[in-house]
């Protein structure tokens, strides 16, 4: 692995730097804290009853799109800007640095490589010019309440009825769905195949009759996620993606693009930092525990976990450079990060002692806006989404280490 940049490498970082210095919106910059209306995502912004956040979401869109950084990793034949594995490290880690949300969510990261790979001339025409505009924003109906990390289970039924399928079932876990314009879903349309077979890939309207999204309430009193249920829904025969019958291969895949995770590496260490800022600082002494310093040895296993992260993403970007593809790598890495998540923000929350049981964000005894207080409860399912650790430690054991399945 080489770590430092050679100088055309250099050059595209300061060109990233400098457009997000003087591109991206106010209220978008060290989003941790907040802004006037902030919602925490642009895609809820773009949705949002606030007309300023509603402003500021499409003028960073906007902003993206000049430059063709709405989805760097497109090929520049269908909009994107075709960057390579490097520049696209180097853009999602400068992106990190300033907390600048990303543009297009599911849309741009797994409908889009799939619509480029398998969709129709028709299709990729209609949908992904919307995704670049940031007109309409995607999410995910894969997930089911009896097929999570058996997703083949699952029993959504799409009937084909003349030029239409009839879609009856239920997905669960479907985030952000209350702020999207479009899902795409896979559906079971021969009941009688194996389960990897007979399911299909398919695309609707969220606002089709029949379409039901309710939003689930976490711990955190949020709304990350909803459940989805489908009752006699009609969906055009052609917004099946790929070929009827194989929406599971088409499912699975997504071009080759960087996906080393160092946006949390980056995030993590910027929230370590500014703990350490505020237990220092003249309002800090008010709300840290007496004995706070007491803390350091875990806050330096925090510290060296966070450059231990940064180095896993690192490594799979050298992989994938190389033109290696990242195996368990990628789970180890995923693992890693979720389990440093929930162990800053626990580390975070023994800081404050007990000012870490107030929840809430404003009043003279919320540090930091009750930020780690949150992070501590809204950190819990992030070892569980994205593939359990359960999961993670299988391919781990598996194709990493060649121990025998049982």
């Amino acid at each position: 692995m080489d770590w430092s940049d050679s100088p055309e490498q250099a050059a595209f970082r300061e060109e990233v730097a400098t457009f997000i210095k003087e591109r991206l919106p106010d209220d978008y910059r060290g989003s941790e804290e907040g802004g006037e209306g902030f919602s925490g995502g642009w895609q809820a912004d773009r949705k949002s009853d606030n007309p300023h956040a509603q402003k500021r979401a499409m003028d960073w869109a906007d902003a993206l799109a000049e430059k063709g950084w709405v989805a760097p990793h497109w090929p520049k034949e269908y909009g994107g800007a075709g960057l390579s594995v490097m520049e696209q490290f180097i853009y999602n880690q400068e992106m990190a640095k300033s907390a600048a949300p990303p543009v297009g969510g599911m849309g741009v990261s797994l409908l889009g490589p799939t619509m480029i790979v398998h969709g129709s001339d028709e299709q990729k025409a209609e949908h992904l010019p919307r995704v670049l505009s940031g007109e309409v924003a995607w999410a995910q109906g894969y997930s089911e309440p009896s097929a999570g990390s058996d997703l083949a289970s699952l029993q959504t039924r799409a009937t084909r009825d003349g030029d239409d399928y009839v879609i009856n079932g239920q997905k669960i876990w479907t985030s952000g769905a209350q702020y999207a314009d479009w899902l795409f879903a896979l559906v079971r349309t021969d009941p009688e195949a194996p389960k990897h077979r007979g399911i299909s890939f398919i695309v609707m309207d969220i606002n089709t009759p029949g379409i039901t999204v309710r939003p689930i309430v976490d711990m955190g009193w949020n709304e990350p996620f909803n459940e989805t249920f489908f009752e006699d829904v009609r969906v055009p025969a052609a917004n099946i993606v790929g070929e009827e019958n194989r929406g599971w291969y088409v499912g699975m895949t997504l071009l080759d693009f960087e996906r080393s995770g160092i946006s949390g590496a980056i995030s993590y260490e910027r929230n370590l930092t500014r703990l350490l800022d505020y237990g220092k600082s003249e309002d800090g002494n008010k709300h840290v525990r007496q004995d706070w310093r007491a803390l350091r040895h875990e806050i330096a296993e925090r510290h060296l976990e966070i450059g231990v992260l940064f180095n896993f993403a690192f490594r799979i970007v050298s992989m994938q450079n190389s033109g290696m593809v990242p195996n368990y790598e990628a789970s180890v890495n995923k693992m890693f990060g979720s389990e440093i998540h929930q162990r800053l923000a626990r580390t975070g929350t023994k800081v404050f002692g007990l000012y870490a049981n107030v929840w809430q964000e404003e009043g003279d005894h919320s540090p930091m806006s009750a930020e780690f207080t949150r992070d501590y409860v809204g950190s819990v399912p992030h070892t569980i989404f994205s593939g359990s650790s359960e999961i993670q430690r299988n391919v781990i054991a598996t194709r990493g280490l060649g121990l025998p399945r049982g």
